[in-house]
């Protein structure tokens, strides 16, 4: 621990990086913390940052038996979710944000976060957290440095990332890392801003102590930071999960996968096939985010940058995801669930009966039959990737696994299939960038309203999403062994509003026959929009409790829904103004033909 006696005093720090030490000086000279504290990753610095959040409070103990080596944080009532309309993208033209950004000239906002971060860190200690975005060693993998006076975030990034003086020695002497400053000041939503300087590779998060707001090696470095270096670099960060499906045969087949929230990405990450696949084996890469590159061979390459898994906690059961509830287990802090008399967590959608009585999220005692939920909607869970009972021994593997197909999917109750395959890698890049979910009326007070989502990016990319969908297109030119691309809709509705197709580990079948398509082992039926299961040799039907015509239903293409669909995309294409990509917009007059004729 190296103690302060004047701002910026760098004490014992285990590095002599130069620009490093420089930087952690001026950032402290700012915030004015009473002591810096340099983390190393060590089982002793877990142990001991673990005792001091459990004596200041910040961490509640879980029953050893049950939940070994657990612990519940609540956070601020007002600070319980990512604040996107507090999230800004800034490049010195405003045009380079694009649209479906925020956007603040950078000089203007280092100058309104700087107000704010001096001396925020008063009475507090600065953590040094450096860390590393994907495997050690690997070629792909980004090294980033957080400086945060949270000891929440400290320990939440021990588990996503791979943290401490393996980061260190990666980075060496080098410049080339990303500068994270987050502080949670004092959590007045009024004084919360996360801003991102991609020109800079810098991040800069005040008022926050919420996940996807401090945690900055997840959505800010992995995908808004992380895109912008990919674009320039000619590499995708992309909101995908990645997984490895092995035949009985042993044969194995990596694929990268962008759903929105609320569209089953880590159910799927982690699916468990039905008993009609016995022999058949899914393995877990990553469950959030990819970073995709070409190697040497031609085929494109992914690592997950993540050593952990943060995911939302209501509605995850035995059911759902049997493989996420083994996670949570043993040594992972819970965010905002309820707490059960003897210690244990729950939340809304848990196996088993629900409890006569518990603490809320809010620390409230909640009885049961109570109209307010007892666990936060966006409650959260923080494991590590090791304790995954699928995952790939791939996972921590330098060069990532070969991807051979590429899946997106979205959450409609009608016009999209069940599956379908890309024509070709622009009509398969037109699919993703026009992606989009049904919002609930809970969310909007509309049921059915289309929020397009392209490649599930929306709120991560961190450049122009014109120039994101065009740098899609221009990688077909660097892969000499493309991916085959695919769309999904598990969410298919009957006319009583009920899902069609019974999902989770049903959805092993739609798998199979991708599968089968990558490999060239079944025909199809072409359509209009793509390429289909054929009724005679498609997807594998056995022990499914489908009937006939519901499964024609939730596979159908309506030549009248398609049209309405074509037409609402554009407006999504006219937002983007001129930088909509040319191919993309001819990709959607040429459907627009077809259907006609």
């Amino acid at each position: 621990m190296a103690s302060l006696q004047t701002p910026g005093t760098q004490g014992s720090a285990p590095t002599k990086n130069p620009e490093l030490l420089a930087w952690v000086a001026k950032m402290a000279q700012m915030t004015q913390p009473d002591q810096i504290v340099w983390c190393d990753g060590s089982e002793e610095e877990k142990k001991r940052l673990t005792e001091l959040a459990v004596k200041q409070g910040i961490l509640i103990p879980l029953n050893p038996q049950k939940r070994p080596g657990c612990y519940l944080h609540r956070s601020n009532p007002n600070d319980v979710a990512r604040v996107e309309h507090l999230t800004f993208i800034c490049t010195t033209n405003k045009e380079d944000a694009g649209p479906t950004n925020n956007w603040m000239e950078p000089e203007s906002a280092y100058t309104k976060l700087s107000h704010l971060f001096t001396g925020s860190m008063k009475g507090r200690t600065m953590y040094v957290v450096p860390y590393v975005m994907g495997p050690l060693g690997s070629p792909f993998a980004k090294v980033g440095v957080e400086l945060t006076d949270s000891v929440y975030v400290v320990l939440n990034m021990r588990i996503m990332t791979r943290m401490g003086r393996a980061a260190l020695e990666m980075l060496g002497d080098s410049g080339e890392f990303n500068r994270g400053l987050h502080s949670t000041g004092d959590l007045d939503p009024e004084r919360r801003f996360i801003c991102h300087f991609p020109q800079d590779n810098t991040i800069w998060s005040i008022g926050s102590g919420y996940g996807g707001n401090a945690l900055l090696g997840k959505k800010c470095m992995a995908l808004r930071i992380g895109s912008y270096l990919g674009q320039h670099e000619g590499w995708l960060a992309e909101h995908m999960l990645i997984l490895g499906v092995t035949s009985p045969q042993g044969e194995t087949t990596y694929v990268a996968a962008a759903f929105p929230s609320a569209c089953g990405k880590t159910n799927f990450a982690m699916m468990i096939p039905p008993k009609e696949y016995a022999g058949w084996k899914i393995e877990t890469v990553g469950d959030d985010i990819a970073w995709m590159r070409v190697g040497p061979d031609g085929r494109l390459w992914a690592i997950n940058p993540e050593a952990g898994y943060f995911g939302v906690a209501p509605g995850t059961n035995t059911k759902s995801n049997p493989n996420a509830m083994a996670c949570v287990a043993r040594d992972t802090l819970f965010t905002n669930v309820a707490l059960t008399a003897d210690g244990d967590v729950w939340w809304e959608g848990m196996d088993g009966e629900v409890p006569e009585e518990l603490t809320d999220w809010q620390g409230r005692p909640w009885k049961k039959g109570s109209t307010e939920k007892a666990a936060h909607p966006n409650s959260r869970f923080t494991a590590p990737m090791t304790n995954n009972p699928v995952l790939s021994p791939k996972a921590n593997e330098p060069m990532g696994v070969p991807i051979s197909a590429i899946i997106f999917g979205g959450r409609r109750s009608n016009t999209v299939p069940l599956v379908l395959q890309a024509f070709n890698w622009t009509h398969g890049v037109f699919l993703g960038a026009t992606m989009g979910s049904e919002t609930t009326a809970a969310a909007t007070g509309k049921v059915g309203v289309v929020r397009r989502d392209p490649m599930a990016m929306l709120p991560f990319c961190g450049y122009h999403m014109g120039d994101y969908l065009q740098h899609w297109l221009n990688m077909q030119k660097a892969i000499a062994h493309p991916p085959k691309i695919f769309q999904v809709n598990w969410f298919r509705q009957d006319k009583n509003g009920k899902f069609i197709w019974p999902g989770f580990g049903e959805n092993m079948r739609v798998l199979e026959w991708i599968v089968n398509r990558v490999h060239g082992r079944v025909p199809t039926e072409e359509t209009l929009l793509g390429w289909v299961p054929r009724a005679d040799q498609g997807l594998n039907t056995k022990g499914l409790d489908l009937p006939r015509e519901s499964l024609t239903e939730v596979t159908s293409i309506k030549p009248d829904e398609w049209k309405a669909e074509l037409k609402n995309q554009e407006s999504f294409f006219e937002s983007l103004g001129l930088k909509a990509p040319e191919a993309l917009t001819l990709q959607r007059k040429l459907l627009i033909s077809r259907l006609e004729s």
